[in-house]
């Protein structure tokens, strides 16, 4: 299961604030290929445990965030260091090429 659910109210504390790397996976409840990516998330954020911090961002719940980030399709995968916004990706991803991503941050 990701770490943490996100939210417009706790995006500054658990994201921008947060020191290190944060992947934020922005998703909507009926989207088919958010669907297909939830176990991925969830098995990276078993691997990377301690490393990396992971968690959803509902974009019908948190549209705010989801605005301000650009986030007009879903999936969307973006990844924080130290705040700043290191990647993004758009649609589904594989495993293969998240871990490839996270390994290189």
């Amino acid at each position: 299961m990701s770490d943490v659910t996100f939210t417009d109210k706790n995006f500054q504390e658990e994201v921008l604030k947060a020191s290190g790397i944060v992947l934020v996976d922005f998703f909507a409840t009926w989207c088919g290929p958010c669907k297909m990516m939830a176990p991925i998330i969830d098995r990276l954020a078993e691997a990377y445990k301690g490393k990396v911090k992971m968690g959803k961002l509902d974009v019908e719940e948190s549209p705010e965030t989801a605005g301000k980030y650009g986030v007009q399709s879903v999936p969307t995968i973006i990844i924080f260091k130290d705040g700043e916004v290191v990647d993004s990706s758009i649609g589904f991803q594989s495993e293969e090429a998240l871990r490839k991503k996270l390994d290189t941050l």
